[in-house]
């Protein structure tokens, strides 16, 4: 297996890893966010630091794709190669904020004389970390990528077109929700975020199972880096 074919099976996989773990995560502590009352279901807390645990997970993969497409994007623009490992790492650190936010609220809760004002600030603070990490700098950096791979046809261009598509709807969503049009977990907050969901579920499928597209290949440099040429 070449050193791009590894590369390809190394990205797609932790694509495919940052959405399994991003919903356990989501799925496992949702109740505790929305508890009546600050009260805790039977197991609710158990149930959110396993949801934390998924979100550790799903901040090493997201950080873990920035690094490991670093050499093959770097070919195309060490530019944008390193724009898109910072940004993956952003979005990483803002995820970790709301895993905090979770895991303080878990303590919160367990205290029955926990203020309700904390309660409601950690609540509060995840809500926004969840909206500017997996949702603003998940689209920004979906574009960057998703241009790349367009303009140097790493992918089916089919595929990059959902994330050029996906990428500026899922912040203009974001948007509308900061400014109280829909809630987030809504159904068209899930219509939004469908289109980025189809764009890193087909992208690493396509990495894992076929690799960059050999028709360009992955180790050429890109004619436009290099006017002159």
């Amino acid at each position: 297996m070449s050193p791009d074919r590894r590369t390809a099976v190394a990205a797609g996989s932790l694509f495919l890893l940052t959405e399994v773990a991003a919903i356990a995560g989501a799925a496992l502590y949702r109740p505790l966010l929305g508890a009546a009352d600050g009260r805790l279901a039977e197991g609710a807390d158990t149930r959110a630091l396993l949801g934390a645990l998924c979100e550790v997970v799903l901040v090493v993969a997201v950080a873990g794709t920035g690094a490991a497409l670093f050499p093959v994007l770097r070919r195309r623009g060490e530019g944008l190669a390193l724009g898109y490992a910072f940004g993956r790492l952003l979005e990483a650190a803002v995820i970790a904020g709301g895993i905090v936010a979770v895991l303080a609220l878990v303590t919160l809760r367990r205290d029955a004389g926990a203020a309700d004002g904390a309660d409601a600030a950690l609540v509060a603070l995840h809500e926004w970390t969840f909206l500017l990490g997996p949702n603003i700098a998940l689209g920004l950096n979906t574009v960057l990528l998703a241009y790349v791979a367009y303009r140097a046809r790493l992918v089916p261009r089919f595929i990059a077109v959902l994330g050029l598509i996906g990428g500026p709807l899922i912040c203009a969503s974001a948007v509308a929700v900061m400014f109280g049009a829909y809630d987030q977990l809504s159904p068209a907050g899930a219509a939004a975020a469908l289109p980025v969901f189809a764009w890193e579920l087909s992208l690493a499928g396509w990495l894992i199972a076929k690799g960059f597209d050999p028709g360009t290949g992955a180790g050429a440099t890109d004619p436009l880096d290099h006017p002159s040429a």
